[in-house]
């Protein structure tokens, strides 16, 4: 009886862990998106071999928002890069520039292959597409509200357009990555029954 209440704590433990991790996280104010880039993603799709992968980070209280890519391999050479949102649909169409246009500052233009860091200010509207703001709420503000609930919707993707293909060689819809501590107690909270049913199998 004395490791059947020890074992039922650790599941009240680990339950409770993961409920106070997930109500920590929907308040972060860092927030991590992924997207592999490819031309089967682009649209309409095409068979570009170039591959990338993107990363943009997200800082909602200093208004920052770091963009890091890597690609190769274009068939053209690139022309533009850029943030869609926000899409109808999550993971799927098309939609408007919302960062810079033509591409972000300092993106490699003129290449096959590259890679590009850099943060941008969201509270400076030279980070915008001018049309993004004036479509959503007039004001810099409204438009990081925007981009950001595109962001979190899976409503948001990354292109690079290049002399090949002129409405984008690869892209890929930017998808939010959880916390490394999140997926580590969320694991917890997963494996605890599993040990609870195997443990009172060999019991029984």
């Amino acid at each position: 009886m004395k490791m059947t209440r020890t074992f039922r704590t650790i599941a009240q433990v680990a339950i409770m862990t993961t409920a106070l991790v997930l109500a920590f996280t929907a308040r972060a104010t860092i927030y991590v998106f992924d997207a592999n880039l490819d031309g089967p993603s682009e649209s309409p799709p095409n068979a570009s071999p170039a591959t990338g992968f993107a990363q943009v980070t997200f800082d909602t209280v200093a208004n920052m928002m770091n963009v890091d890519v890597t690609f190769s391999g274009l068939l053209g050479t690139s022309t533009a890069s850029h943030i869609h949102a926000a899409t109808t649909t999550p993971g799927s169409g098309t939609a408007g520039v919302a960062t810079t246009t033509p591409y972000f500052a300092g993106f490699p233009i003129g290449v096959t292959a590259g890679s590009y860091n850099n943060t941008l200010d969201m509270t400076q509207s030279s980070s915008y597409n001018p049309a993004y703001i004036t479509a959503n709420g007039g004001t810099t503000a409204s438009a990081e509200a925007a981009l950001l609930g595109a962001l979190l919707a899976d409503e948001a993707y990354l292109n690079i357009h290049s002399t090949v293909f002129g409405g984008g060689e690869i892209r890929g819809f930017l998808v939010q990555v959880p916390e490394p501590s999140t997926m580590a107690l969320l694991a917890l909270g997963a494996a605890v029954p599993v040990i609870w049913r195997k443990r009172n199998k060999l019991r029984g």
